[in-house]
């Protein structure tokens, strides 16, 4: 299965077509037929589309070099100056205005991500800078903001209100074409385990979404955004039907993290938890259908602290069901530290109701310098209870690599999955400290993807 997120490189096709094409012609329905009005969505769009806009964005990327020249003693022997050949990359992709106050646009993580420059092109034309005010590359959530003058905002419906079969409208800026609307239905609710990002609860939609859709909006028939357009599957690089939105009430409440502190502070519940599946309910003798099952409990965590054990099995959290372990993670994922919440559960049979208040989680974190200096530029995380990767990946996880830094250049990337050192096993950032202090040359096991690569470091 391909899924792509929608982003769009900025690239120019010239296309030399073989055939006269006729002269473009007005056309289309007449208003009235039969003295009934015929139904358009075009009064809709004429006030949401507004709200929807196009962005541009411009990075530096480091080039990559022979690996002599990336050797000091190499280039000092050489008289080779130390600098670092660069290129531009160019993208484009969408975006939301969801205040026109304050001139707040939300869009994908990663259609910012690492942008050295951002440009918003508005439905009237205007182009205007923009910066970022924080995001969340977790749930691929970014606010962006310009000059709010003259802007018109899209109202937020209540996704929980969703139904499978709603009319959906896409809006967005597919291939760098400009404004481009499509239309379809709601094929799927809660869409989750697809890989894309680490918190999933998709809309899936078969209207129409291309690459540089990615941050457009999907509205319902009254113009309000359901949700913001972020991934495809296309076997074949395009459309084929099935694309992918994030649900607005997700949207709203990462918001208002992101506005307030730059970022979004998950509480964490300190478990490990698997799906509720027939079997286990058959083991646990309980009616439940559907629910999450507590595989481990963290000590001295928020969930130790209300008395959840393991084998309890959470069915709702705040009122809300869970449907299996994503549900869960999916829910506290978007409860901010301090929050409480109430979960409700199953026991030996028995109906509980625990009350929580969810910490915050520290992982153990080390600076890519204190292990090779190769690494420099890189941030090494262990794997937590509640990353995704959690119970199907043992390593340590790469969070963080500055562009144009030694780790870079090493061809390290922020999402890689360090397995091994010299052919030995880790588990957190420590084991590789210690695994590099005994020697110079290091060989690397990656996991990237699905795919298992090797680094050498000298």
């Amino acid at each position: 299965m391909n899924i792509r997120r929608v982003l769009f490189p900025a690239v120019i096709l010239a296309i030399s077509l073989s055939i006269a094409l006729p002269s473009p012609v007005e056309a289309g329905l007449p208003a009235l037929m039969d003295n009934q009005t015929l139904p358009s969505l075009a009064p809709m769009l004429e006030r949401a589309t507004p709200a929807v806009v196009n962005i541009a964005t411009e990075s530096r990327i480091a080039s990559r070099r022979n690996p002599l020249l990336e050797d000091p003693v190499f280039r000092h022997f050489f008289n080779i100056p130390d600098q670092q050949l660069e290129r531009k990359a160019q993208s484009v992709g969408s975006g939301v205005v969801v205040d026109a106050q304050r001139g707040y646009i939300i869009t994908n993580h990663h259609v910012v991500e690492g942008a050295d420059t951002i440009t918003v092109t508005l439905r009237d034309g205007r182009k205007l800078n923009a910066k970022v005010i924080g995001s969340d590359s977790q749930s691929d959530v970014a606010v962006i903001q310009i000059p709010s003058s003259n802007l018109t905002a899209l109202p937020l419906a209540d996704t929980d209100n969703l139904r499978v079969g709603d009319f959906v409208v896409a809006v967005g800026n597919p291939f760098g074409l400009g404004q481009t609307v499509t239309s379809g239905i709601v094929s799927a609710l809660g869409r989750t385990g697809l890989g894309i990002q680490g918190y999933e609860d998709f809309i899936q939609t078969d209207a129409s979404i291309n690459p540089g859709n990615s941050g457009g909006a999907l509205l319902n028939l009254r113009g309000e955004l359901v949700g913001i357009n972020t991934a495809i599957i296309a076997p074949g690089g395009g459309n084929v039907g099935i694309g992918f939105a994030i649900p607005a009430n997700m949207v709203a409440r990462l918001m208002n993290q992101i506005v307030a502190h730059g970022s979004v502070r998950r509480g964490q519940l300190g478990v490990s938890v698997q799906d509720l599946t027939p079997d286990l309910a058959r083991a646990f003798n309980i009616p439940a259908s559907q629910g999450a099952v507590i595989a481990q409990v963290s000590p001295r965590s928020a969930a130790a602290r209300a008395g959840l054990r393991e084998g309890d099995v959470v069915l709702n959290i705040n009122g809300r069901p869970i449907r299996d372990g994503s549900a869960l993670r999916n829910a506290i994922g978007l409860v901010e530290v301090n929050e409480a919440v109430r979960l409700d559960i199953l026991r030996d049979g028995k109906a509980l109701t625990l009350d929580a208040k969810l910490g915050e989680y520290a992982p153990i974190r080390v600076d890519g310098k204190t292990v090779h200096p190769q690494l420099v530029g890189a941030t090494l995380e262990e794997i937590g209870l509640n990353s995704p990767l959690a119970g199907r990946v043992q390593g340590v996880l790469v969070a963080e690599v500055e562009s144009r830094s030694p780790a870079a250049r090493t061809g390290l990337r922020k999402g890689d999955v360090i397995l091994a050192m010299n052919q030995q096993r880790v588990t957190n950032p420590t084991d590789l400290q210690q695994l590099a202090a005994s020697s110079n040359t290091l060989l690397i096991n990656l996991l990237r993807g699905q795919e298992e690569l090797v680094l050498a470091l000298h």
